[in-house]
C-alpha cells in the first residue's frame, strides 16, 4: 500500500486528488496538509510513503517544506503545481523534490508519476 500525504492549500484540490488516489487498490490518502508547515508536522507524525506537494502556500512555501522533509528524510515529494515556470522547477529539483509535475496532468500520469517516485526514480513533467 502506497501512504501518500496531500499537502495544497486549496480544499478543493485535494479533495480532487484524494478522490483520484483513493480509487486506486494500492493507494491510501493518509492525510491532507493546508500549508507547507502543516506538511511537515503531518508528515513527521504520520509517515507517508510519499508526499504531493503544491508550490504556492501560505505559512511555509512548497520548497522550503521539500527541503525539509528531504532533509529529514522523511518521504520523497511529488511537486504537483499550477506554476511550470523554469526558476520554480530549478528550486523544487534543489529542495530534493523527486518529480515534479503541473496541475494539467492527466489522473492516470499523476499515479504513475507516484508508483515512479515510489520506486525511487525521478520524473519530470513532459511539458516542462
Amino acid at each position: 500500500m502506497i501512504r501518500v500525504l496531500l499537502a495544497d492549500d486549496q480544499p478543493l484540490v485535494r479533495t480532487g486528488f484524494r478522490m483520484i488516489l483513493d480509487s486506486e487498490p494500492d493507494i491510501e490518502v493518509v492525510g491532507e496538509a493546508c500549508d507547507g508547515a502543516d506538511a511537515v508536522r503531518q508528515a513527521g507524525r504520520l509517515r507517508p510513503d510519499v508526499v504531493v506537494m503544491d508550490i504556492r502556500m501560505p505559512v511555509l512555501d512548497g520548497i522550503a517544506a521539500t527541503g525539509q522533509l528531504v532533509a529529514q528524510g522523511t518521504a520523497p515529494v511529488l511537486v504537483l503545481t499550477t506554476f511550470g515556470l523554469d526558476e520554480y522547477v530549478v528550486a523544487a529539483l534543489r529542495a530534493g523534490a523527486s518529480g515534479f509535475l503541473l496541475k494539467d496532468t492527466q489522473p492516470a500520469e499523476l499515479l504513475q508519476a507516484l508508483r515512479v517516485v515510489i520506486r525511487g526514480d525521478a520524473l519530470l513533467s513532459p511539458g516542462l
